[in-house]
């Protein structure tokens, strides 16, 4: 039981409740400097423990991009290597006649072919290049004077250079690695591969972290920002920028400073900056920075750091709280029962009736105080019940306008087989008539075939309605157009002879669905007749064409073109200048083929309309 206190005889209620604000407002004042000393050790240490964190898995990731960097280096450095000791490259820089040039051409075209390499090319001693794996090229090296560049020189001197430098030709940037042919006493010439890095900074660009690669003099060579590229990590000396403006290694390039700023090194290869990336505003990343081996390059990889730092102190200011304010609420507590048992001693020295009147309107208070308690969770219950009424409307609208898109694509995209299901019927049943069983036959099983398809569109709308995506596989182009234009035999007869179709070889494939591209083409095929209908001199033109990116499939017609008006909304559902249609054809083929990599482009005019669809070769 507590004991009580001596002081509590001599002291009223009026002096206990002044002792009582006093101790309480020291309490605030010293629990305000606990708190808040709390928060900013928790902050202090959180802060350090996430850069930590950051830096420890920041320095794993620029590993591993310096291990993929140094693996794409080491391949194309063989080649100069192999190639200045090769008898034909010898024989074309001693002879530099046109036969043995020749055959140096074909091979080093055959050779860029099979690596990862840009351009070989092949330097005679008096620094104009005799052969190219580009000699087929416009933008051929063949006869261009390279004794101006660093990798030529430097060969002829050392044997061997790397260089990177901005092509004087090509205008693309790429790492020049060369060999001189022959002993320094007698040079026959100089061997250079180039080699570019689009597909290693494509890669870094997925990751969304800033990361470049510079050279001894601080020039981004590499990153996975283009508009940073040939940017300087700090300032340059004007004597130096001026050497390398002389030397033309990065054209014209400004080699200007990076917008990167108020770095505070945490350790040699760590600090904080400020970035300012394209697009975005100025936010804080970690960057690290190691050595590119076998190079004098560097590697400098930024991770967001604003975000995770925030969220850790966020996470142990709170994590503080949690210890500090129960603790705390425990002295309080402790600190009240202390107040209470003296002020309940000196209240009972006072009158026995003025306890109990103040006992009664305490209880009048809690009564009134439980009164509104009840009718507030009455109208909190009341108001929550009505907010799951509303919440269920929205759930069943949502559910409702999902199964209209659905049920208006499957619609679409069955309408086509079933019209020709139709026609084979007619015609099976013509030939019934006439007793013909064989081609009846054949009717029918062609009928079979197509309800199998009518199965497969429903698989493929039900999976993209669930926002699936089939996966791509090698498929025979050939076979999608064939199977396209046999969908619509039947239902354009008499009109098919408008559509002139240059069918690609067998082994052209590309990546996708079969029934999927054969949907896209149906649709396209169909556009094209319905423009023509009633026109003599109707003409749908398909063709095939093999890029350096892929394949494209063009559908010409020269019917009267599309209205501004709907072209410019040309791929909006429900948009369409057909009576019937329901404007779904060409958002639906969109999607198919944006799904396996690819892209749809149109172009109308007076004179006709023209579809070209962008397809990934299979390998």
């Amino acid at each position: 039981m507590l004991q009580r206190p001596a002081g509590a005889l001599s002291s009223t209620p009026e002096q206990l409740a002044r002792r009582a604000r006093r101790a309480w407002l020291l309490f605030a004042a010293v629990a305000l400097l606990i708190v808040t000393a709390a928060l900013y050790g928790a902050g202090l240490y959180g802060r350090t423990a996430e850069i930590g964190t950051l830096a420890a898995q920041g320095r794993t990731d620029a590993n591993l991009k310096v291990a993929l960097l140094r693996a794409v280096l080491e391949s194309p450095r063989a080649l100069p290597l192999l190639l200045s000791a090769d008898q034909q490259v010898r024989d074309a820089l001693s002879q530099k006649n046109a036969a043995a040039i020749d055959v140096l051409n074909r091979k080093l075209e055959g050779l860029v072919s099979g690596t990862k390499a840009s351009v070989l090319y092949v330097i005679g001693a008096d620094g104009l290049a005799i052969a190219s794996s580009n000699w087929r090229e416009p933008i051929s090296f063949v006869g261009n004077d390279y004794r101006f560049r660093d990798y030529f020189s430097g060969a002829m001197q050392a044997g061997t250079a790397e260089y990177f430098a901005l092509g004087n030709v090509s205008k693309r940037p790429g790492l020049y690695i060369s060999r001189r042919v022959g002993d320094a006493a007698a040079p026959l010439g100089v061997v250079v591969v180039k080699m570019e890095f689009d597909q290693l900074e494509a890669d870094w660009r997925e990751a969304n972290r800033p990361a470049y690669v510079s050279d001894e003099n601080g020039v981004v060579l590499i990153t996975s920002v283009p508009s940073w590229r040939f940017m300087t990590t700090a300032p340059l000396a004007a004597p130096k920028q001026a050497a390398i403006r002389d030397s033309q290694q990065f054209g014209d390039a400004p080699l200007v400073p990076l917008p990167i700023m108020h770095a505070q090194a945490l350790s040699p290869d760590v600090s904080i900056v400020h970035a300012v990336t394209p697009g975005g505003s100025d936010a804080q990343y970690l960057s690290l920075s190691t050595p590119v081996p076998s190079t004098p390059w560097r590697l400098d990889y930024l991770i967001p750091a604003e975000a995770p730092i925030a969220a850790a102190v966020r996470e142990m200011r709170l994590l503080a709280l949690g210890v500090v304010v129960p603790l705390l609420g425990l002295a309080a507590y402790l600190l009240w029962r202390r107040q209470s048992a003296q002020m309940r001693i000196a209240a009972e020295q006072a009158a026995r009736t003025e306890l109990e009147r103040r006992v009664v309107e305490r209880t009048e208070d809690l009564s009134r105080a439980r009164d509104r308690l009840q009718a507030e969770i009455t109208g909190h219950r009341n108001t929550e019940a009505k907010l799951q009424v509303v919440q269920q409307d929205l759930v069943q609208a949502n559910r409702l306008a999902i199964l209209g898109q659905v049920a208006a694509g499957v619609a679409h995209e069955i309408n086509q087989p079933v019209a020709t299901i139709r026609a084979y019927a007619d015609n099976a049943r013509t030939f019934l008539d006439r007793k013909q069983t064989g081609p009846a036959e054949e009717n029918l099983g062609a009928i079979a075939a197509l309800t199998e398809r009518i199965g497969s569109i429903t698989e493929e709308l039900k999976a993209f309605a669930r926002k699936g995506r089939t996966a791509a596989e090698p498929v025979e182009l050939r076979g999608v157009i064939e199977g396209a234009v046999m969908l619509l035999r039947s239902r354009f007869a008499g009109r098919l002879d408008a559509l002139v179709v240059d069918l690609p070889l067998p082994s052209l494939k590309v990546m996708g669905n079969r029934v999927r591209l054969e949907q896209v083409l149906i649709n396209l095929f169909q556009n094209a007749l319905e423009a023509l209908d009633g026109r003599d001199d109707a003409h749908v033109q398909v063709s095939v064409e093999e890029t350096a990116d892929g394949v494209t499939i063009s559908v010409s017609d020269n019917g009267p073109g599309i209205p501004p008006a709907i072209l410019k909304s040309l791929f909006t559902p429900f948009n369409t200048s057909k009576e019937k249609g329901l404007g779904l054809g060409l958002v639906i083929s969109k999607d198919i083929v944006a799904d396996y990599g690819g892209r749809i482009e149109v172009s109308s005019g007076d004179s006709g309309t023209r579809f070209t669809i962008h397809l990934q070769k299979a390998a």
